[in-house]
């Protein structure tokens, strides 16, 4: 059996967004974070991609549909 490391990703619109190391055990932190680069993660839904490669890719996906 073989152990390997994966690291985590995050993903917007195609964009790895980056990690800081002081909260990546912070989903709440990151999330906060990653809405400072681009405000519609707030109401972004968090989707778990796989593994791709040695990486596990998480994306935040916008909410389809029309305001009102």
């Amino acid at each position: 059996m073989q152990i390997n490391q994966l690291t985590r990703v995050y993903r917007y619109d195609g964009i790895d967004l980056p990690v800081p190391p002081h909260l990546a055990d912070d989903p709440q932190g990151l999330r906060s974070y990653h809405a400072t680069l681009y405000p519609a993660i707030l109401n972004a839904e968090l989707v778990d991609a796989g593994v791709s490669g040695a990486v596990h890719v998480t994306e935040y996906r916008r909410a389809v549909g029309t305001k009102g």
